[in-house]
């Protein structure tokens, strides 16, 4: 047998992130008193130095590929968006935990180095081209996150959400290796390149097969929160701090959509009709029952747990589509919701008192007159999460209908329409309790909230992005592979 191809390169924002971590667990034993801004800082220098060499490894070409350890680990286009996409999230990510951890009083460096190896998780997760790093990569994330959910500490509720995440994602950690299993036992190999070749002879296709890849599915389903796979979101949401809330909501689906968009199309192409059925109907399932239980919600966290629920069921549009535009609009509504998301999560953080007692829709009315920037920012950002235009979520709607469309899932595209339409209800609500409610007895002026440097830092970068990526959409075409324009 011949030795496997060791090759580094494609590891090293990955190992950039790693040694970081590490530096920031140390430090933070070793720092004291403004401890928060150091890590805070040494965190992002390791985060950008990754970027940079991320963005050094696409080249002048972001579509060369370079595989590395016999093909199990890969550096194309799809690695090298994801994965500055998961770097772009853990800066921004930092940016929005200053506040939480200086008012809730957190081990910064902990925290820290939890966030950072949660993005080295996302980082192998979208590099990786073989079932066995995959699920490697996804439990790196997985564990980090579980930590990071009952970081509080003492707080009943965030025990609570750690457990039941803990709990529901060992059972998706089970049906992954199940399914990895039975895949291996069908076509001998665990890579993707060389499932797909197996599954290009005639008759290749078998019982065992389909069962691996369905388990597959409802591994994969349950760490996007489809439907019926979904029943942790809404309570992990809730009780985790709300600044790994909303770390969660937009890094693990970054990360899993580029993965089970890579494992789709490169592993199982000649299985299209049957995963694409699947999908079919958890598309369905996610968008309608995550929007109209959404309307019911009256917490702030809970509402954005349902909407992240039907966010999912659109980007699986994109997915079912399978063809360039397809995997372009995953690609774009991946990257919108990214911005629009966390920024939504600045603003429940800013208004939130310590403990996270404040995220009910009673503690935003009124915050207009309270905080005009935060309420303009939330509008902003419900906005896009409804697809008004011209926000970059409107955009990002429009992409992942059009691929449907195009792959001819026009029912799948009216009833994201019709859905869309529902979501509309629920996030304007916000915007009326912000700018037309008053208090129902208002004994004296509620005091203005002040919003800390970090977080305005990360609400400007977030309005700039919603905003530019709706009105500039070409702008991220070079990026994406070109594929984003629509008159192709």
């Amino acid at each position: 047998m011949a030795p496997a191809q060791v090759d580094f390169v494609p590891l090293i924002p990955t190992i950039v992130v790693t040694v970081t971590a590490l530096a920031v667990l140390l430090l933070g034993l070793w720092l004291r008193g403004e401890q928060g801004i150091w890590l805070a800082a040494v965190s992002i220098a390791g985060l950008v130095a990754a970027l940079v060499f991320l963005l050094g490894l696409a080249g002048p070409a972001v579509s060369e590929r370079r595989a590395a350890f016999d093909g199990m680990i890969v550096a194309d286009n799809l690695s090298t968006f994801f994965g500055a996409v998961a770097l772009v999230i853990a800066i921004l990510t930092i940016l929005l935990s200053e506040h939480v951890l200086l008012i809730e009083r957190f081990s910064q460096g902990e925290y820290y180095a939890l966030v950072l190896l949660t993005t080295v998780g996302m980082l192998v997760l979208t590099a990786a081209t073989d079932l066995i790093v995959l699920i490697l990569g996804l439990e790196i994330l997985s564990i980090s996150l579980y930590v990071l959910t009952g970081f509080a500490r003492g707080r009943l509720g965030s025990e609570e959400a750690a457990l039941k995440y803990f709990l529901l994602g060992a059972f998706a950690l089970g049906f992954l290796v199940y399914g990895s299993a039975l895949v291996y036992g069908a076509t001998g190999t665990t890579t993707f390149g060389q499932i797909a070749n197996v599954l290009r002879a005639p008759g290749a296709s078998s019982p065992l097969l389909l069962i691996g890849l369905g388990l597959l599915l409802v591994g994969f389903g349950f760490k996007l929160s489809f439907v019926p796979f979904h029943m942790w979101t809404p309570d992990v949401y809730e009780g985790a701090p709300s600044a790994v809330t909303g770390f969660m909501a937009v890094g693990t689906k970054a990360a899993v959509f580029g993965s089970l968009l890579r494992i789709l199309t490169e592993a199982f192409p000649a299985l299209r009709a049957e995963w694409a059925a699947v999908l079919w109907l958890l598309a369905i399932l996610t968008m309608i029952l995550g929007n109209f239980a959404a309307i019911a919600q009256r917490n702030v966290k809970r509402m954005l747990a349902y909407s992240s629920i039907a966010q999912a069921g659109y980007i699986v549009l994109a997915v079912i589509a399978a063809d360039p535009l397809g995997r372009a609009g995953v690609m774009f509504y991946v990257l919108a919701y990214t911005f629009m998301n966390l920024g939504a999560f600045a603003v429940v953080v800013a208004v939130a008192d310590r403990g996270d007692v404040g995220t009910t829709l009673d503690h935003y009315v009124g915050l207009a007159r309270r905080s005009p920037i935060l309420a303009l920012a939330m509008g902003v950002f419900m906005l896009s999460l409804a697809g008004v235009p011209p926000t970059a979520g409107f955009m990002a709607k429009l992409f992942v209908f059009t691929a449907a469309v195009r792959a001819g899932y026009v029912d799948l595209a009216i009833i994201g329409v019709l859905t869309s339409a529902v979501a509309t209800f629920y996030y304007l609500r916000v915007i009326v309790a912000m700018y037309m409610s008053a208090p129902a007895e208002e004994p004296a002026p509620a005091p203005a909230l002040r919003v800390p440097g970090p977080l305005l830092a990360l609400l400007v970068i977030a309005l700039v992005a919603t905003f530019g990526l709706g009105i500039f959409p070409a702008v991220t075409g070079d990026l994406v592979g070109g594929t984003l324009a629509l008159a192709k």
